[in-house]
């Protein structure tokens, strides 16, 4: 029997990238249970993946007595809940991004986790990649001297298309908008890039369905000094963006798909006169997350994306939402 052996809430979109397929490349990690809405689409994800047990509802998954680590990524307006009966039954807990609905509900998270002793993080995949290690890297080593102005962009592509009515990204109350579900990365890119929590001066939305933003744009203020951006897009019409852009006095940095870097990236370098480009591992991001987490549930270390680290992301979130007009979700 495997070390660590988890148990997924729901049967989601992300689940086979994000977990099952780097779970299978992981000596240390299986997944042993799986449970959905419906029970079919369970089936077949188990079937696909040789998960041994489709169980009969979320509760039966973190009840289960072969799984002692929760995978949660079901709709956001069910983190909260699931989560906290997670860590209730002494696992630790995976928790998809947005972490929240709110800053309120991080809050609860966080300190139940504290409570129980338990690791909870944020699945901010790309924070544990080779990618955007290197670019901190390079920007902590002075090569484009002291930071002026960052931005952030993810924007979805969605082409001529539109996100359909029914998707839950488009629905208020399960936690919809752009900023949950693509701006959140921009946001938490610049954070930590940074290592600080930026005010944002002022956001613009524009507004799809009811609360519901298909684009918002920040502005943001930085402790240090530094002005910055972040854009997170679902709207018909747009191209693929993600991308981090840092200009400093000495030099710009631009990382090209920091996002998903595995399937191609470029870290490209500005400073003194000269150009520079690289790539690095296309190892997949959900791979060196599942390592690191697999690591400090066995060390207890601290991770950079843990339940704290949730809290100042949804305290950011909710912050633009406030400034570009919008309810904050879960209000």
């Amino acid at each position: 029997m495997t070390e660590f052996r988890f148990g997924t809430l729901g049967a989601a979109n992300i689940t086979p990238q994000a977990l099952l397929a780097p779970a299978s490349r992981n000596d240390d990690v299986s997944v042993v249970a799986i449970a959905a809405r419906d029970r079919s689409r369970a089936q077949a994800m188990a079937d696909r993946a040789n998960v041994e047990h489709v169980v009969d509802d979320y509760q039966a998954v973190i009840d289960h007595p072969d799984v002692n680590v929760v995978y949660n990524p079901l709709p956001i307006s069910h983190h909260r809940e699931w989560t906290l009966r997670a860590l209730a039954a002494g696992k630790p807990v995976l928790c998809e991004k947005s972490f929240a609905l709110n800053e309120a509900e991080a809050v609860d998270m966080a300190e139940a986790a504290d409570r129980a002793g338990l690791l909870l993080i944020e699945a901010f995949h790309y924070r544990y990649h080779p990618v955007f290690l290197r670019a901190l890297e390079i920007y902590r080593g002075g090569q484009i001297g002291d930071l002026v102005r960052l931005s952030g962009f993810f924007h979805v592509g969605l082409g001529d298309r539109e996100m359909p009515a029914g998707d839950i990204r488009m629905i208020y109350e399960t936690g919809g908008g752009a900023t949950m579900d693509m701006g959140c990365y921009p946001m938490s890119w610049v954070r930590h890039f940074t290592g600080e929590e930026p005010e944002v001066v002022s956001a613009e939305a524009v507004e799809g369905p009811p609360d519901v933003d298909l684009r918002l744009v920040t502005e943001l203020q930085f402790p240090g000094g530094a002005t910055g951006s972040t854009s997170g897009s679902m709207m018909k019409g747009d191209t693929f963006r993600a991308e981090l852009i840092a200009e400093g006095t000495e030099g710009t940095l631009t990382v090209v798909n920091p996002l998903v870097p595995h399937v191609g990236h470029e870290i490209k370098l500005e400073a003194g006169g000269e150009s520079s480009s690289e790539t690095l591992d296309r190892r997949t991001t959900y791979d060196f997350q599942l390592d690191a987490f697999v690591h400090a549930l066995r060390t207890g270390e601290t991770l950079p994306t843990d339940a704290n680290d949730a809290v100042k992301q949804m305290r950011l979130i909710d912050a633009a939402y406030r400034a570009s007009g919008m309810k904050v979700r879960g209000t």
